[in-house]
Parts: C-alpha cells; structure tokens; sequence
C-alpha cells in the first residue's frame, strides 16, 4: 500500500519437489501457479502523470490487473552434498541453479483457436482480465576454492533472459529484472543500475519500474576469511548490469547490443562482515563504484576519483550473496 496506489498479488501453486536435504540434487516442478495482480485503488494525479500517457507502455503495462499462470522446472546441484540450506560450501565445491518457466501459452492457444475476441490494447483476456505471456530462464553457478581451513575464493556467474511475446510486449514487474543490492552488483543500491547506460529520468520519479529489463548478468569473485568468534570478513569485485530486449524510449540506452553490452558493465568493489551464528549469518557489506556505465568522461570511472557519498552503498543481508 502506497499513496499513489494499492497492489494485492494473490498466488495459488501445485508443484513437486524432491530431493533430499542431506544428498547433492534437489528438483521442484511446478505443475501449475497461479498470480493475479490486481489494482484496487490508483490515486488519480498518479493516472494522469503517469499511466495515460502513450509513451509510458511499461508503467501502465504493470499497474493493471493481469494474470500469470505459469509452469515451470527448477533444479539444484551442490557437489558438497549436505549444502542446500549452508551456501558457505565445504572443502572444495561447487553449486549449479537451474530454472525454466513458461506462462500464458496453453491459455493463447485456447483463446486463438477459440477466436476469443481481444481488448482494446490486442490482449486477450481470462475473465476480463488479461493474462501475460512469457518464457524465461535463469543460469546460476558457484565455485568455492578453499585455500586452508579459514580462507577461501569464491566466483560466481549468474545469466538470466526473460522474453515476452504473443499476449504481451513487456514482461510483470514481478518478473523482471533488476540489478544492484545484496546480492548484486553492491556498489549500487536495489534497483538502481540499469538497463544498460539507462541514465534515469529528469525528476527521478518511476525509476524502480524503469530500472528494470529482460536479461541479466552478475559475476563476482570473493574473498572470505575467518576473523574471530563468529566474525568472518570477505573483499569483493562485483560486476554486471541489465538490460531490455526491446527499444523503449523510456528506457533509453537500455536495451541488449553485442557490439555495445560489454562496455556498460558496471563494476564495483568493496568489503564485508559476515556473524556466523550457526542457524543463519547476518551479512553486512559495503560497496564502492568502479566502473559507472551511466556516465561519461572522468565520471565513467569513479575509481580514479572515488567520493563516498556518491559511490558508496550499504547493504545488510541474511545469508552468503551466491
């Protein structure tokens, strides 16, 4: 509930999991989930600035009422075997996360052949209510070097591309990407990297919705030590950015181009301190910019001139980042 408006998501599932907690794999298939995203109330100068205007598809896109009915397979892969609820790693070891899901097909491909008749946006609809239409996947992976009992390296890469088509041209909020945070790129608050060389509106407003895409990329290498007691530290470089698969004035500079994406990953570097108090570890990490893919010139590399009330973020997190 905010002032501008009030957001109820409301879920129903059916899904399969299997693996033990003690053994390496762990699968979980969602036969069928269920999303209504429903919009009771919007404050009506928030309509007007905001949503009835052409040129804002992906605000309006996600402050209406929609459906996503989606199927979906996920698995895990820990070679340390007992791993799955301690993602500190034991020994040597890596982990590998797999996800896949689909939503909207078996439901347009009813409509179609059923000549449903569509709404005035060309979307078909479930009791009035359009429903998203989607695939995407996600590629996680993981890999602990001990160095001796109290020092190790991690790396880590994490890929993932979301792509709306056939009832939709942009995908939920809920399913979109975002980078910066925790368990990002930590030189960057949540959601406030990206897409791509996205520099951010004129008066800010909305950027959470903007900042947002279709494809994402982390990679991030760490250095974790024991300290003390239960005090352990970690030095991170983290990089990776989003970024759109369409073109979107509203998102300029964001969208994914082979020739360009390499030059707008952003780079961060910072230090942490992490209290290991067995049942959960609280995480605390702090993150400088590096590499500031939505600037130019000298202020394209804040490492050369670092200021700390600029490129400095805060985070605090329960649990190890990856």
């Amino acid at each position: 509930m905010r002032p501008e408006f009030t957001r109820i998501v409301a879920s129903a599932g059916w899904s399969y999991k299997w693996g033990v907690q003690q053994r390496r794999s762990q699968h979980r298939i969602d036969l069928l989930d269920i999303n209504y995203l429903y919009m009771p109330s919007i404050d009506s100068t928030f309509r007007k600035k905001y949503l009835e205007k052409d040129e804002n598809y992906i605000l309006k896109y996600n402050y209406e009422d929609r459906f996503i009915v989606r199927t979906g397979y996920s698995y895990i892969y820990n070679s340390a075997g007992r791993a799955l609820m301690n993602n500190s790693g034991i020994g040597n070891s890596y982990t590998i996360r797999l996800n896949f899901e689909s939503a909207g097909n078996l439901l347009y491909a009813v409509a179609k052949l059923g000549g449903m008749k569509k709404n005035a946006l060309g979307e078909y609809t479930l009791l009035n209510i359009p429903f998203a239409q989607y695939l995407k996947g996600d590629f996680d992976f993981a890999k602990n070097f001990m160095i001796d009992p109290r020092n190790s390296f991690v790396f880590h890469i994490g890929v993932g591309v979301a792509y709306p088509y056939g009832n939709s041209r942009a995908l939920p909020f809920e399913k979109r990407y975002f980078s910066g945070g925790a368990n990002s790129v930590r030189g960057w608050s949540v959601r406030s990297l990206g897409p791509g060389g996205y520099k951010g509106s004129s008066d800010g407003q909305m950027d959470f919705i903007k900042q947002s895409g279709d494809i994402k990329l982390d990679l991030n290498v760490e250095y974790r030590t024991h300290l003390f007691w239960k005090l352990n530290g970690a030095a991170f470089i983290d990089a990776g950015n989003i970024w759109t698969i369409r073109s979107d004035s509203e998102q300029e500079d964001g969208v994914f181009k082979f020739n360009k994406f390499y030059k707008q990953i952003a780079v961060a570097y910072g230090l942490g301190i992490r209290f290991d108090l067995d049942y959960l570890i609280l995480r605390f990490d702090g993150g400088m910019k590096a590499i500031n893919p939505m600037e130019t010139g000298k202020g394209r590399y804040p490492i050369t001139r670092p200021r700390f009330s600029r490129d400095f973020a805060f985070h605090f997190a329960v649990g190890y980042p990856f």
